[in-house]
């Protein structure tokens, strides 16, 4: 059977990742606030570390937003700095020092 010519990979899609780490982080702490009144009735049964995981995780998650937020904010500047460059004249010199 021949085999077929492989087609070229589709560039990466966006997705809005502080939405999805800042809806993770809220889940964690409504997780953790629920779960803080029955913090007896889970050490009783063994599982007394629930909560403080879960406000473990929500911590993460806040590590986890400045990470999204500084990345995306240096990726926007990246894009910016390479459009200026391509109006510029797009030759990848500083028109500061390009000769005529």
């Amino acid at each position: 059977m021949p085999k077929t010519p492989p087609h070229p990979s589709p560039p990466p899609l966006e997705a809005n990742d502080v939405a999805i780490v800042g809806g993770g982080t809220v889940l964690w702490f409504v997780a953790f606030l629920a779960l803080l009144p029955f913090q007896g009735s889970l050490s009783d049964h063994g599982h007394g570390s629930w909560p403080w995981i879960c406000l473990s995780g929500g911590l993460l998650g806040l590590i986890g937003l400045w990470y999204c937020r500084a990345r995306r904010d240096a990726i926007a500047r990246s894009r910016t700095a390479e459009a200026a460059r391509d109006a510029a004249g797009g030759n990848g010199q500083n028109p500061a020092t390009q000769s005529d």
